[in-house]
């Protein structure tokens, strides 16, 4: 993987460019993510992105739509005779509450989706304790060993909760996806970093900032600059960081729309002023991992 701010040329990205993660897997690096889309919702919103060329299908256990994702992701293979090997799907586990119980949970996501596998499961968040963070990671890892998941990654995590399951990984294998809110304004560099120097690829969450940033001064500049919506500018800041980018929508137009980053390309001094918007974490998300640590 290049480094954080090495700027790839403009031909070399394209829809269907990929990731490899240290496990060997391939990820494409910009797909489509679920939150807060209800079931039918999802169901269409995943089908529309399919349609669009997405290749990449975020869900998890907490969104409640497993079972729309995976059957939309099974319908449009069926209508456009695709392979299921070539969408790559993730979903989360909810709960750290114990090995059995994470293995009963990675098994109930497998049949709702309907896939057959996971090709990327992550542990949603750190809650529990290192105790808690370990045995799940234990279980997942065992699942992976009976094919049941393809990758193995984390979500939400801060370094001690990282470390926490790097200390497994004699016996265990490594994370190789970190899932966390990623975008110019919560730039998380020593995570960042930190998962980095452990060969665990970045995924951005939430890299649209939800919308909240879109007038921000430097965000419009540069859309007018390039004649792009400042959702593109965000997506391919993404990008450009070496991030797996995974927007969501409910709206058609804004799913197609969001795969228009590929014929522009931001300058390193760019990059640069986007990373100096980092307003930090908020008091609240330090308190919650400072927290999360010993509970």
């Amino acid at each position: 993987m290049s480094p954080a701010n090495t700027i790839p040329a403009a031909n070399v990205l394209t829809f269907s460019s990929r990731i490899r993660l240290a496990d060997g897997n391939d990820v494409p690096i910009l797909g489509f993510g679920t939150y807060e889309l209800d079931r039918e919702e999802a169901y269409q919103a995943v089908l529309w992105a399919l349609e669009a060329g997405y290749r990449l299908i975020d869900s998890a256990e907490w969104y409640e739509n497993e079972k729309e994702v995976g059957q939309a992701i099974l319908d449009f293979c069926k209508t456009t005779n695709t392979a299921r090997s070539e969408i790559f799907y993730t979903t989360k586990l909810k709960n750290n509450n114990g090995y059995s119980k994470v293995k009963d949970a990675i098994h109930r996501s497998v049949a709702k989706c309907g896939l057959g596998y996971i090709d990327l499961y992550l542990m949603h968040g750190p809650m529990g304790g290192p105790e808690a963070r370990q045995e799940s990671w234990k279980a997942i890892c065992d699942a992976q060993a009976e094919g049941l998941i393809r990758s193995v990654g984390i979500s939400t995590f801060g370094i001690p909760h990282i470390q926490d399951i790097l200390d497994l990984s004699e016996k265990y294998p490594k994370p190789v996806v970190h899932q966390i809110d990623l975008h110019p304004f919560m730039a998380r560099t020593e995570i960042v970093n930190f998962s980095r120097k452990n060969d665990i690829v970045l995924e951005a969450w939430g890299p649209l900032v939800r919308g909240m940033r879109f007038n921000h001064p430097k965000i419009l500049s540069l859309a007018g600059k390039y004649r792009k919506q400042p959702a593109h500018i965000l997506l391919r800041y993404s990008l450009q960081k070496d991030y797996i980018a995974i927007p969501k929508s409910a709206y058609k137009e804004r799913i197609i729309s969001n795969t228009n980053i590929f014929d522009f390309e931001l300058t390193t001094k760019e990059i640069s002023q986007l990373d100096a918007l980092d307003e930090g974490e908020s008091p609240f998300t330090k308190a919650a991992y400072n927290d999360l640590i010993h509970h």
